[in-house]
């Protein structure tokens, strides 16, 4: 079975770091890449196990989350292709779970972003890199926030404190 390099991915600046961290890893290890995109009925967790969502909704979202995943690897290789081999999946669940039951052997290694470290929710979930840390049957890569990512983050808190009048007189 030939070595695979799993990568989650969502899209977010974040994931994409990890996305190229992990075809880095995937060039020098000679091994295939795997992009995973985890997606949850809306409702999430609870709204996954209802049964008051429809087939056809399932299917849009479904539907969806491929296309999302195919943007996300599209943005990623814009420039450069990653001229290895590459495999997506976009799987339902858990985002957790997902990636590290992506993982097929020891041999494998999971790649994951960090993401920024925020103040919205805390405590409401594990993150995603401390559980594939804690639970995955392979090395994992935990990637840190791009540093751009705090300065788009910081530009974008300022935006929001300029006062209404002075954003319209700019206009």
């Amino acid at each position: 079975m030939r070595q695979r390099v799993v990568v989650g991915v969502s899209g977010s600046l974040g994931s994409l770091t990890a996305l190229h961290q992990a075809v880095s890893e995937a060039r020098e290890r000679g091994a295939e890449l795997c992009a995973v995109l985890a997606w949850q009925l809306p409702g999430g967790g609870l709204g996954s196990r209802t049964g008051g969502l429809g087939a056809e909704t399932f299917r849009e979202c479904r539907a969806a989350a491929r296309a999302e995943l195919c943007a996300a690897l599209d943005m990623a290789f814009a420039v450069e292709r990653p001229g290895i081999a590459l495999s997506g999946f976009a799987v339902r669940g858990d985002p957790r779970a997902v990636l590290v039951d992506a993982v097929r052997s020891a041999d494998d290694l999971l790649v994951v972003g960090m993401g920024s470290r925020g103040r919205r929710f805390p405590g409401l979930r594990t993150p995603v890199a401390r559980y594939c840390l804690a639970h995955a049957p392979c090395p994992v890569l935990a990637v840190p926030p791009h540093p751009l990512e705090a300065e788009l983050a910081s530009a974008r808190r300022t935006a929001w404190r300029l006062p209404l009048m002075a954003r319209e007189q700019e206009q």
